[in-house]
């Protein structure tokens, strides 16, 4: 899975344009306590999705780019990079 490859080593050839910034987001998420640890800064623009991807939420890489997660007790789940566009 490439989103594990990049938070493991820290490169990802499919990610390498947004490798910087990925990993310092999963880092985030893999430090955060509770979902509204990821509120802040602001530009994580964190948010419940809807639709088909309900009960998951996400936060913002940039602008195509989205993390996107289930939240449990246990923390983030189902982890992946989604391009959005």
């Amino acid at each position: 899975m490439d989103t594990q490859r990049l938070f493991e080593s820290g490169k990802c050839r499919r990610f390498s344009a947004i490798a910087r910034i990925a990993t310092r987001k999963l880092v985030q998420l893999d430090a955060a306590h509770t979902l509204d640890f990821l509120r802040a800064p602001p530009g994580n623009r964190l948010e419940a999705l809807r639709g088909d991807r309900r009960g998951q939420h996400s936060i913002r890489i940039n602008d195509q780019f989205r993390l996107c997660f289930r939240w449990t007790d246990d923390g983030p789940e189902d982890v992946e990079i989604v391009d959005y566009h």
